[in-house]
C-alpha cells in the first residue's frame, strides 16, 4: 500500500524535526523518512548550552524531545530508510526504498544535514566529543583558560582560531601548507593576535589521550619530523560536506554541492523544499537549523493551499 502524505521529509535532523514538528501541527499528514541516528550532527553534541529557552542539555536528549513533540503532533518516523530513487517532479513526488516500499506526497522537504570533513587519522573518532569539535560556537566555552590547536588554513579555521582565543589561553593553529588561503584580513587579524601561535607545512597525524584528549601529534611536511603538542582540544576546520550526493542532477546544487534555495526554503522544483545545514548558507547551528526547518514547513503548508 501507498498511502500519499501532504509532506514527506527527508532526514531527521533539527531541521527535519522541526519541519515535522510544524507541519504535522497544521494537521498535514506529515512522514519523515531518516537513515542514521535521529538528532543527526546534533546528537554529536554532549553539551548544547546556547539553545533559546534551555540552560543545558545535551545533543541527544534534545533530539529525542523534539521527535516526541512530532510524534504527538501525528507525524510519522520511520527509520533504516534507504531510499534508492527520488521523483520529485510533478504535483506528487515519491521516493523507492531498497527494500522495495515506495512513499509519495505533495511536498517534499529535504534535511539530509551534512558533516564536517575529518582528517581520518588516528584518534580523531575516539575523542569526538571529549577534545575534537568541529564548531567554535558550540564548544569554544568549554576550553576557557586551556590550550587548544586548530587544525586549517582556509577563513573559517583563522577566524574561528580569533574567536577562540576568547575563552583559551593558547590557539596553535595547523596548517600544510606555508601560506593560508584566508582573505589577508583574516590572516592579519590572526596573526596581530598574541594568544595565537602557527604550525606551518605541517599535517596532523594522530590525536592522544587518557580518556580526553592530551596531545596531537604533528609531521612537518618539509623535514618528515614529528612533534608532540600538548593541548586539551582541537578543532577541525578543513571544509564542510552536504550530504547532497544523491540529488546531484535532481535538484539545483551550487559549487559547494548545497541546494539553492530562496528565502522560503524553496528548492529549484516546485513543492520540493530544503533546510538545515544542506543549505546554502554560512552559519550551521541547532537554531539556525530549526529555524529553516519552520520556514520550509509552513512554506510547504502554503504551497498546498495554492495547490
Amino acid at each position: 500500500m501507498n498511502d500519499t502524505y501532504d509532506v514527506m521529509i527527508i532526514g531527521a535532523g533539527a531541521a527535519g524535526l522541526t519541519a515535522g514538528i510544524y507541519a504535522s501541527r497544521a494537521r498535514l499528514s506529515t512522514l519523515i523518512l531518516n537513515d542514521g541516528a535521529i538528532g543527526g550532527q546534533m546528537v554529536l553534541t554532549n553539551e548544547v548550552a546556547n539553545y533559546p529557552g534551555v540552560e543545558t542539555t545535551n545533543g541527544y536528549v534534545l533530539a529525542n524531545t523534539m521527535k516526541k513533540q512530532a510524534k504527538s503532533f501525528g507525524c510519522k518516523i520511520k527509520s533504516n530508510a534507504k531510499i534508492a530513487r527520488y521523483h520529485l517532479e510533478g504535483d506528487v513526488k515519491s521516493v523507492e526504498l531498497e527494500d522495495g516500499r515506495t512513499f509519495s506526497a505533495k511536498t517534499v522537504i529535504l534535511t539530509p544535514g551534512g558533516r564536517p570533513r575529518s582528517l581520518g587519522i588516528p584518534g580523531e573518532d575516539t575523542f569526538k566529543g571529549t577534545g575534537i569539535s568541529y564548531c567554535a560556537t558550540c564548544d569554544g566555552d568549554f576550553f576557557r583558560d586551556k590550550e587548544i590547536a586548530v587544525i586549517g588554513g582556509g577563513n573559517s579555521a583563522l577566524e574561528e582560531a580569533v574567536t577562540l582565543t576568547n575563552f583559551a589561553s593558547k590557539v596553535t593553529i595547523v596548517h600544510q601548507f606555508d601560506h593560508f588561503q584566508a582573505f589577508e584580513h583574516a590572516v592579519e587579524e590572526a596573526r596581530k593576535n598574541l594568544k595565537i601561535e602557527f604550525v606551518m607545512e605541517s599535517e596532523p597525524r594522530e590525536f592522544s589521550g587518557n580518556g580526553s584528549l592530551q596531545s596531537l601529534t604533528v609531521e612537518h611536511l618539509p623535514t618528515g619530523e614529528k612533534k608532540n603538542i600538548a593541548v586539551d582540544g582541537t578543532f577541525i576546520f578543513i571544509g564542510y560536506l552536504p550530504n547532497t550526493e544523491p540529488f546531484k542532477g535532481l535538484v539545483e546544487l551550487n559549487e559547494r554541492n548545497e541546494f539553492v534555495v530562496d528565502g522560503e526554503m524553496k528548492t529549484s522544483i516546485p513543492g520540493v523544499f530544503a533546510a538545515g545545514d544542506c543549505i546554502n548558507k554560512r552559519y550551521r547551528q541547532i537554531t539556525t537549523a530549526t529555524a529553516e526547518g519552520t520556514v520550509a514547513a509552513l512554506s510547504a503548508s502554503e504551497y498546498l493551499r495554492q495547490m
